[in-house]
């Protein structure tokens, strides 16, 4: 391949190419919206009982294990979901349980127990500790579970082709199937892109709402 067949594909292919990276962009921002609502809430309850925080920790380990042609397979398989974006949204949606939860859980659990302490003794509630004390401390961990969660996403969004999403792994799939380099190229380009662009943006807000002095630890 050329770089001029490479741009031909590309001018050739704009509308196209506009729509499946639209498409691609919102099942992955749709898909990160619901995880963060679902998920973040449920890692800071597991926080409060380790026996059920193992249940559901091993739990998202074993559904994160399922290969995800695999798991677009078995939701296309029931009649709720079907081909199309309700399985690819539920499929991201419990792919993200994993890495959501476990950064929830083990950014609260690191926290020096000593400074829980400290503040159960100034007469802190459970709910201020949480608000003031775990979370703005325990954000470093939360949020790289957050990164991943969106890159992850953005890579595993492109399977969804398969089930119907007319996405940017539709030039992926079909350009295998066509020998079509240029296709193909434009498909993984664009989508390592917008992976590397949404990680860029919230490396730039994790300085912003990390504290300084966790910042400069790390």
């Amino acid at each position: 391949m050329t770089l001029e067949d490479f741009i031909n594909f590309f001018t050739k292919n704009t509308g196209t190419i506009i729509e499946y990276t639209e498409n691609h962009f919102t099942l992955v921002l749709s898909a990160v919206a619901i995880s963060l609502v679902i998920w973040v809430p449920i890692g800071l309850l597991l926080t409060k009982n380790d026996k059920w925080a193992a249940r559901v920790l091993a739990l998202a380990n074993t559904i994160f294990c399922i290969p995800s042609l695999s798991m677009f397979a078995i939701l296309v398989a029931i009649p709720t979901f079907g081909l199309g974006r309700k399985s690819a949204l539920f499929a991201l949606v419990l792919y993200a349980m994993m890495p959501l939860i476990r950064n929830v859980y083990d950014g609260v659990k690191n926290v020096d127990r000593n400074v829980i302490e400290a503040a159960r003794g100034m007469g802190m509630s459970s709910g201020r500790i949480m608000r003031e004390i775990l979370l703005p401390l325990g954000i470093p961990i939360i949020f790289a579970g957050f990164r991943i969660t969106v890159v992850m996403t953005t890579g595993i969004a492109a399977i969804a082709t398969y089930i119907g999403e007319r996405n940017l792994g539709r030039f992926i799939s079909e350009g295998l199937v066509r020998s079509n380099t240029p296709m193909m190229v434009t498909g993984a380009l664009i989508i390592s892109l917008i992976a590397i662009g949404l990680d860029t943006i919230l490396g730039v807000i994790e300085k912003r709402i990390v504290p300084r002095g966790l910042r400069i630890n790390r």
